[in-house]
């Protein structure tokens, strides 16, 4: 049941159309695993946890710097040398005391990441580099359960919500890791991306629009314009060939 407070806090995402108490407690009763509690990992689980997401999973084994706090608005400047999931636990804790919040400081490897998600309904892809996310899609794929990636680069960013075997997985789309680099970023760019991962997850998990499914959303902070390509299966990726 939905408390009080909870009414009184969610009420105005309960007006909508087709939500009302009953989607609402469809959020209350949801788990999600967000990996990475940096750029990306910040806007998604701070708007994960007002929206009344019950359990969020939260993963990062590094701590912040100052040079993260342009963008990774989990963290103040006391807080670095603190875990970034410890540090996200505080955070998300102390703005949605209604909700639980599980923090791991291990890294995510093939060995570790089918424990770390758990019960997870849903992945939220929230690193900055590819080898990790290749071991999530193969997670993914294994729990049968979809995966929303994100990635930024200064002004730009990229948005797909993947659920395997309806859509291509992340291999198929990217068979390649881009080397691993020191990029710029601005800190409003993974706010626009990681508000988007984050709708995209609450509709899965309230039943209510449409999954981005089978594209690939592109975002061009320059000129503000977004671009939607269609993505395609790879029948030999090695992937998720084994599951359709």
């Amino acid at each position: 049941m939905l408390s009080e407070r909870e009414l009184e806090r969610y009420k105005r995402q309960m007006m909508m159309q087709g939500w009302g108490e009953d989607t609402q407690r469809k959020l209350k009763r949801s788990t999600v695993f967000v990996a990475g509690a940096g750029g990306l990992g910040s806007p998604v689980s701070i708007y994960l946890a007002v929206a009344g997401i019950n359990h969020i999973r939260i993963c990062d084994f590094d701590s912040p710097e100052m040079s993260n706090l342009n963008r990774q608005i989990l963290h103040d400047h006391t807080r670095v040398g603190t875990n970034k999931a410890i540090s996200a636990k505080q955070t998300l804790e102390q703005l949605n005391p209604d909700i639980e919040v599980t923090a791991f400081t291990d890294e995510i490897t093939a060995d570790s990441v089918d424990e770390l998600v758990g019960d997870a309904e849903i992945i939220l892809d929230c690193m900055d580099n590819f080898p990790t996310r290749y071991i999530l899609n193969d997670c993914a794929i294994r729990k049968g359960i979809p995966m929303v990636y994100g990635s930024i680069h200064g002004m730009d960013g990229r948005m797909s919500f993947i659920n395997v075997p309806e859509t291509p997985c992340l291999m198929c789309v990217f068979e390649a890791s881009p080397p691993k680099e020191v990029f710029p970023v601005v800190g409003a760019t993974p706010g626009v991306i990681g508000s988007l991962q984050c709708l995209e997850a609450i509709k899965y998990l309230a039943g209510v629009g449409t999954p981005h499914r089978g594209k690939l959303l592109v975002w061009e902070g320059m000129n503000v314009s977004f671009r939607s390509f269609n993505t395609h299966v790879n029948p030999e990726c090695p992937s998720c060939k084994g599951v359709r």
